[in-house]
């Protein structure tokens, strides 16, 4: 077969087209720094120059300790085409849990925005490894890029099923797992979020996500792939979101459903002049926060995956045979997890025998993910990797039913649901039913030990200032809207106003939750 046939799949590879197709195009704003294509281009190239006179080899560890920045953006295209293994650290961690990171890792070497210059140094002296520091005196990053000319050499060609990124999750239950992406899931998953979200050089894109989160879902190379604009935000405000929505044309956006509850809430958002695309995960979206975005301008799809599936595998696609429907019931169907995405197998859902349960929309099994967005296991933990592998699948974790049109829809993480009097009580339901409550803002259900009944629901609730009521009072009217909505053993027992506690990106922490109950003794009512 002739050489010329393939090429490897690398994301890294964005970048040249763009640069060569829309050179003058402004390619990523980061507050007051503007770079155009050809712009960010050359500086690429001069960090993987730069990557090359520090000492780093194809293979060596990268971390990023990173706002959402230029710099953020730039490692993601430059450390790729050295050869070299991006390491996103979560910035909002604790000291000892980025430490542990650098050292599982075998980090070489550590690149830091601005924003953690105290903390970047500690770790750095810790791990004895070198430190790239923004504005960093004699480590200053744009000193270490200017101080070198780039060399085509210094780029390296990869084999697409090597590592591309090493990136680390929550640690609720023990030490966060490293989790071994790939160049080619990486390169197919940014064409695939380019290709749903309809990125191209009209389009502005505003980083209200994570970039550490799963390389921003792949969109740290899809905005590239799409010659979009990168609007980079280093602090999330909603005031701030806001103003930008209204002044600097954005397009698209992605998060979690916390971040558009906090984006709704704010006392300045009003109707948008021009309809934004919202991409939101991370956890299922309520219908009733759903048709609250709507009536903004935001028009919200809905994406599934994890970590180990590069971000968004699957996606709510919305079918023209919606589109005569009640709202309510469009809501509902909006917020179903949807199909797997252009470049990815189907979804299955598996029973315990690794058969695939029946598309009725009824039957409960584990979703489960194969193809080409799967990650290539967990770095130095085979035994973690086997325990998620089945019948050739990675298992979600996530409980969910087949509907007959093949969309998955999620009734909860294994680990969330709660059996009470024998009875299998999906949190994601009750979470719904409460969250449909004009006075609630958001919710989550957790599981209490009861002598009685095993379990009972407990719901922790976050509910608007303006309510002119007991907390007693609120307390027992949601309770009874509930019970309007679901069986009456699935409504809370207990009713608790509260904010809720999130992880970094978004999620409420239910295991945070499940220790409070736990702390204060808690009994039945």
């Amino acid at each position: 077969m002739a050489q010329f046939t393939f090429a490897p799949l690398t994301p890294s590879s964005f970048l040249d087209r763009s640069a060569a197709s829309f050179a003058a195009r402004t390619a990523v704003v980061d507050g007051q720094v503007r770079f155009t294509y050809a712009e960010l281009a050359a500086r690429v190239d001069r960090l993987v120059s730069a990557l090359a006179s520090s000492g780093i080899k194809p293979g060596d560890r990268v971390a990023a300790l990173c706002t959402n920045s230029h710099i953020q953006l730039e490692l993601h295209q430059g450390v790729p085409l050295r050869g070299a293994v991006l390491v996103p650290v979560n910035t909002r961690l604790a000291a000892d849990e980025m430490a542990y990171i650098l050292k599982h890792s075998e980090t070489s070497l550590l690149v830091a925005s601005r924003e953690f210059s105290d903390r970047a140094r500690e770790l750095a002296t810790a791990a004895g490894i070198p430190l790239i520091l923004e504005g960093g005196g004699t480590e200053d990053y744009e000193t270490w890029l200017a101080a070198i000319d780039a060399a085509p050499s210094d780029r390296q060609e990869v084999d697409e099923h090597s590592m591309i990124s090493l990136n680390y999750t929550s640690g609720t239950t023990g030490p966060p797992k490293g989790v071994m992406l790939h160049h080619r899931g990486a390169y197919l998953g940014a064409l695939a979020m380019a290709h749903h979200t309809r990125l191209d050089t009209g389009s502005t894109y505003l980083w209200t996500l994570p970039m550490f989160h799963c390389n921003g879902w792949c969109f740290t190379w899809a905005v590239i792939a799409g010659g979009g604009t990168n609007l980079c935000l280093r602090a999330i405000s909603p005031s701030g979101i806001w103003r930008m929505l209204r002044e600097e044309g954005v397009t698209h956006f992605c998060g979690a459903p916390t971040v558009l509850t906090m984006i709704a809430e704010e006392p300045s958002a009003s109707v948008l002049p021009g309809r934004v695309d919202v991409y939101i995960g991370g956890a299922p979206p309520s219908p009733a926060l759903l048709a609250r975005v709507d009536a903004l301008g935001l028009h919200v799809t809905h994406l599934y995956g994890l970590t180990e599936t590069f971000g968004p595998s699957v996606i709510n696609e919305w079918q023209p045979q919606w589109d005569d429907l009640p709202l309510e019931t469009g809501t509902r169907l909006r917020a179903r997890q949807g199909t797997s995405n252009i470049v990815n197998r189907p979804l299955k859902v598996l029973d315990t025998d690794g058969n695939s349960v029946p598309p009725d929309g009824q039957s409960v099994g584990e979703i489960a993910a194969s193809g080409n967005l799967v990650m290539l296991g967990y770095y130095k933990d085979e035994e973690a990797t086997r325990a998620v592998t089945r019948n050739g699948c990675f298992l979600t974790g996530d409980l969910g039913v087949m509907h007959p049109d093949g969309y998955v829809e999620l009734r909860d993480r294994s680990k969330d649901i709660i059996i009470s009097g024998g009875e299998n009580v999906a949190s994601v339901e009750v979470e719904q039913a409460l969250d449909s409550h004009p006075s609630v803002i958001e919710s989550a259900v957790v599981g209490m030990a009861d002598e009685k009944w095993g379990e009972i629901v407990v719901a922790y609730v976050t509910a608007r200032t303006s309510v002119d009521a007991s907390p007693e009072d609120l307390a027992d009217d949601i309770a009874a809207h509930v019970r309007q909505r679901v069986a009456g053993y699935k409504v809370p027992r207990r009713i608790i106003f509260s904010d809720l506690p999130k992880t970094s990106t978004g999620k409420i922490q239910k295991n945070v939750l499940r220790k409070r109950i736990l702390e204060i003794g808690m009994g039945p009512k």
